[in-house]
């Protein structure tokens, strides 16, 4: 067996009580854990396992349609004259002999460009008046 010297067991103890004070000082303090809260339905759930009954899931109240008054239908309609209809047909029976180069019948442009103002102004629920 070999015999160990006083300086080297100083020395490796010196070494070892350097080596747990450094690892001590790094250690980094413990984070908090966050309980987060558990669903009603699962708590309940938990509680009846362990009591042994059974449990029956509660449905949300459905909710319900809001109520529109007359007041906001009143303000709702809007309305054109038949003047200002026939000035919009005008402009798109204009527009689409343009189109075309003014080579095609007035008469059938003028009937395309009536039921084109006629389905936009029914879409848009706009009253013509006379």
């Amino acid at each position: 067996m070999a015999k160990t010297t006083r300086k080297t067991t100083k020395k490796t103890a010196a070494k070892a009580a350097t080596a747990t004070a450094t690892t001590k000082t790094k250690t980094t303090p413990a984070k908090k854990a966050v309980a987060k809260k558990a669903p009603a339905r699962k708590v309940a759930a938990k509680k009846a396992v362990a009591t042994g009954k059974k449990t029956v899931a509660k449905k949300a109240p459905a909710r319900k349609a809001p109520v529109r008054t007359a007041a906001v239908k009143q303000t709702a309609i809007r309305q054109v004259t038949a003047d200002d209809r026939r000035q919009m047909i005008a402009e798109a029976a204009y527009l689409r002999g343009q189109t075309q180069g003014f080579l095609s019948d007035e008469r059938e442009d003028w009937l395309m460009a009536e039921a084109e103002i006629n389905a936009m102004l029914f879409k848009a629920k706009i009253k013509v008046i006379d």
